[in-house]
């Protein structure tokens, strides 16, 4: 097999493409980071660290609270998954309960599960449904007169008015407009002061 043989389409590659296709229509990595904030927040109040031959415990009062946080996180993080509707509150969740794991579980679990869990939250408030693919003509078709491709209008400038050159007449705005920044009314896109 030579790197100019074209590889087969197998179960591997189209299972991947799926999953390609399924990450890309929902908040995919906004629900792994939050979801990963959450593992440090939960375990380090429960974790027993050794470090040599002494025993570190983390255990906190609030290690309940650093629990629920952590659990809720990963449900949130689920949620942003398979729920995309949710979206918005699931980020701004994930992300008041990382303010919250601050005070409450080890500085949000060594500011790991914190940062997590915040970057997380913003990339799900921030993600929007993108628009679906428009079905593509085949590459072996040739073009009719239908498919004439259209032609653009001529630009406008900052006031809506096209630029086509002297014999384009300028679009009047009203003869109310008192803003005095319409090249109608002379003021030539400056404001006057008196």
């Amino acid at each position: 097999m030579s790197a100019e043989t074209p590889a087969a389409t197998g179960q591997f590659t189209r299972r991947r493409q799926q999953f390609r296709a399924w990450r890309g229509s929902r908040p995919f990595w906004a629900g792994l980071f939050v979801m990963l904030g959450g593992f440090p927040i939960a375990y380090f109040p429960y974790a027993h660290l050794q470090l040599g031959h002494l025993t570190l415990a983390m255990g906190t009062p609030a290690g309940a609270g650093s629990l629920i946080i952590g659990v809720l996180l990963v449900v949130l993080g689920i949620s942003l998954w398979f729920q995309t509707q949710v979206r918005v509150f699931a980020g701004v969740a994930a992300i008041l309960l990382a303010l919250v794991s601050l005070p409450l579980s080890n500085l949000g679990g060594f500011l790991m599960g914190f940062l997590l869990a915040l970057i997380g939250g913003a990339m799900a408030v921030a993600w929007a449904p993108g628009a679906p693919r428009e079905p593509q003509p085949a590459e072996g078709s040739a073009a009719g007169p239908d498919d004439a491709p259209e032609t653009a209008p001529p630009a406008a400038d900052a006031y809506g008015i096209g630029n086509g050159g002297p014999s384009q007449p300028f679009k009047a705005l009203g003869e109310n407009d008192l803003s005095g920044t319409s090249p109608a009314n002379g003021a030539n896109g400056r404001h006057s002061a008196g």
